[in-house]
């Protein structure tokens, strides 16, 4: 299977999979598609995803493709179980569903590609590429869902990632960012400076950043300043 979108790595970073589905065939297909790949390797075959726990334990694999519907446990469950017992354990789903609730539970559950069987001839070798450089890796449709469920939670007011700020705090981020001094900013949004003080930090505790360096840094990123 020719995959010219994605290059594969050298030979000598063989990535290696553990595989978990309920259906041996099934398994075998997947099999097929991954080590066709010179750097793909299966190295581990689960039948349900209390089993693949287990074998995560045991094998060195670097990344775990999950069915999402198996017995004992289910796929959902075993990735959160792995994303806490293995945390630089990559993990993708794999689905026979097109389906929005499915997709959301597994980016939750610590997944970062989720990959349908109906195409994962054409999809599933660059997904696991794609979550070995940390990227997520999402079919068109999950796309679509994403932003849907964006302009939704917008449209009805909720909170969204890039309102984690109060207004207030957004104006001292934005003036400390450009380097100003506590009196300065004081002055300038007419408040104390010991209320600036708890602004810069509030938003180092609500960021998680450390300094003066990560607010700039922050400050580029959400589009405050340019870099």
């Amino acid at each position: 299977m020719s995959d010219s979108a994605t290059p594969a790595p050298t030979p000598s970073s063989t990535i290696r999979i553990l595989l978990a589905d309920d259906h041996a065939l099934v398994r075998r297909g997947v099999r097929l598609i991954l080590d066709q790949q010179p750097d793909l390797e299966v190295v581990a075959e689960a039948g349900d995803g209390a089993e693949a726990i287990e074998l995560a334990r045991t094998s060195e694999a670097d990344l775990a493709v999950l069915d999402i519907a198996m017995p004992r446990l289910t796929g959902l469950q075993a990735a959160r179980e792995l994303a806490a017992l293995k945390p630089g354990l990559r993990i993708l789903m794999l689905t026979m569903h097109d389906n929005e609730q499915y997709f959301f539970q597994a980016l939750k559950a610590g997944a970062s590609g989720y990959v349908l069987k109906s195409v994962a001839d054409r999809d599933l070798v660059a997904a696991c590429r794609a979550a070995m450089r940390d990227e997520p890796f999402l079919y068109p449709g999950a796309v679509t869902a994403l932003i849907r469920n964006y302009l939704d939670r917008a449209r009805h007011g909720d909170e969204t990632p890039d309102q984690i700020l109060t207004p207030r705090e957004e104006e001292v981020l934005k003036l400390v960012a450009e380097g100003h001094s506590s009196k300065e900013i004081a002055d300038l949004l007419f408040i104390s400076i010991k209320t600036v003080q708890r602004h810069r930090a509030n938003l180092l505790q609500k960021l998680g950043l450390r300094d003066r360096l990560d607010l700039t840094r922050y400050a580029i990123r959400a589009g405050l300043i340019e870099p």
